[in-house]
């Protein structure tokens, strides 16, 4: 390791100490090399599971850490079978632990005995994983046969022609990898083009208006379909509001009330009391025979008039007498005219 913010000695010489452990006599690893030439290293071993000291008899619980002596025993193959030498933390015991590459597990060899804590399925009242049923027979040597036979049936007839069919599929999309590389590559290369493209005028509109760069932009093609259907959602309404009132007004018009003048016309006996549609505007459509002569004409304008005046009498015409009224019943009443 090169000396940075290090005090170095005056006399030191990088030629005759390449490090400054030379120089002072020490180890990379210090005092965990003390044993080194016993082919012994202090590292820190965490024990695999419970164990009991055979020294003091006591528990000692998975996890606890101690500086083990660390050391190659032996080989598996070419895989090193390492032991680790402890000193018992509550006495003054070592135990020692290997590793089983065999087995894949670790083997207490000395100084304590592991805990065993297998879980039994058949003492917490349940079966062996091997053994389902304890009451089952055991097996039929013609019922596997029969079984063994179903089952090379079921290869012959359905999965043989399932792994057949997707041979030939695969030898079909594989028989011009090259071909196929050139459609996929040109296609990417499209995409590629479209996306750059389409970049390009983000950031160009980005850069037109000022706006932050990481601003997400929604592409046109949502935007004209948003508005489009805006559109016509509100031409919609605008056509289901314009025939509303466009038969609103038909009904309106169509059940216009009679006009005063033409029940006057009619010979009603009782002036009738002014409507407020008839006050307010003119009716546009008057039902009844076309008048035949002036007389007649000039007595419906003098009614209209009259009506639309919201007056039930005018104090400019002459009133009528009772003998003169009497005399009218039953005849249609004519306007009387001013002097």
């Amino acid at each position: 390791m090169q000396g940075f913010n290090r005090w170095i000695p005056p006399d030191y010489d990088p030629k005759k100490h390449h490090t400054l452990n030379d120089y002072h006599g020490k180890k990379a690893l210090g005092d965990r090399e003390r044993k080194r030439d016993q082919g012994i290293l202090i590292t820190r071993f965490e024990l695999p599971f419970n164990i009991w000291c055979g020294t003091c008899n006591n528990h000692i619980g998975m996890g606890v850490r101690y500086n083990a002596e660390k050391k190659k025993v032996g080989n598996y193959y070419s895989t090193p079978i390492y032991s680790f030498r402890c000193k018992c933390h509550l006495c003054d015991g070592w135990f020692e632990i290997q590793t089983d590459p065999k087995n894949t597990r670790y083997v207490v060899t000395s100084g304590a005995r592991k805990q065993e804590q297998d879980w039994d399925p058949e003492e917490n009242g349940g079966f062996a994983a091997h053994e389902t049923d304890p009451d089952k027979p055991p097996d039929d040597p013609l019922a596997a046969l029969e079984k063994t036979a179903i089952q090379k049936q079921t290869v012959e007839t359905v999965v043989k022609p399932r792994i057949e069919s997707l041979q030939s599929l695969s030898e079909h999309y594989n028989a011009d990898p090259y071909a196929l590389s050139v459609k996929v590559r040109k296609k990417f290369r499209e995409e590629k083009k479209t996306e750059k493209r389409k970049r390009d005028q983000d950031d160009d509109f980005k850069t037109k208006w000022a706006l932050d760069k990481d601003l997400h932009l929604v592409p046109d093609e949502e935007v004209r379909s948003e508005a489009k259907e805006a559109w016509e959602s509100g031409k919609r309404d605008f056509d289901r509001e314009a025939g509303a009132k466009r038969r609103a007004l038909e009904l309106d018009v169509g059940s216009t009330p009679i006009s005063r003048a033409s029940r006057v016309a009619a010979g009603s006996s009782s002036p009738p009391k002014p409507s407020s549609s008839s006050s307010l505007r003119m009716p546009s459509r008057i039902t009844g025979p076309k008048p035949s002569t002036s007389h007649t004409a000039k007595s419906t304008l003098a009614s209209t008039l009259l009506i639309n005046s919201l007056r039930k009498s005018d104090p400019f015409l002459h009133r009528a007498s009772g003998s003169d009224l009497g005399s009218r019943k039953g005849k249609p009443p004519n306007l009387l005219l001013k002097k």
